[in-house]
């Protein structure tokens, strides 16, 4: 699943226990994310394909 950074646009690999694979957690500020279908741009560890 994909999840993306509203302010940024960035869109990042979400986990299942509400954080991205980079270890940002969604959960804090949750109006600034979204679930999208784009492909992952985060190139950080745990995120980039």
């Amino acid at each position: 699943m994909a999840v993306k950074h509203i302010p940024t646009g960035v869109v990042h690999h979400e986990k299942k226990d509400g954080t991205t694979g980079c270890g940002v957690d969604t959960k804090k500020n949750n109006d600034h994310w979204g679930d999208s279908q784009q492909k992952i741009t985060c190139d950080k560890n745990g995120c980039k394909d």
